[in-house]
């Protein structure tokens, strides 16, 4: 029986979750979790709150059980960018991009 757990409408570039959540793909959810707890980067506190909730998801469920699973899957979508200008040399200007992520995390019994 799959759990899943989503944050929408995050604001972090979809590029740099999509390399934490590979990092976390296919282990146990103990695993995960401490791998998680000591990465430096600001997407791994973004998972790791995810996964907590996606815990908390399974617990409500009475016939399963929470020690059995593992991350099957990370999804990361983009979502919408708020657009923005910057003033360059000789009058011109540069568009920023500053974009949003749809997470998904999916566990699973082993």
């Amino acid at each position: 029986m799959e759990i899943v757990a989503r944050a929408r409408m995050v604001r972090i570039s979809p590029t740099k979750v999509r390399l934490v959540g590979e990092v976390i793909k296919k282990k146990k959810i103990n695993d995960a979790m401490g791998i998680l707890m000591y990465m430096p980067q600001k997407a791994s506190f973004i998972l790791k709150k995810l996964l907590d909730s996606a815990i908390a998801n399974a617990r409500q469920k009475k016939y399963i059980d929470v020690d059995t699973l593992y991350v099957k899957n990370v999804m990361v979508d983009g979502g919408p960018m708020l657009k923005r200008f910057i003033p360059r040399a000789m009058g011109r200007a540069t568009k920023i991009r500053k974009r949003f992520s749809h997470i998904t995390l999916v566990l699973d019994e082993l």
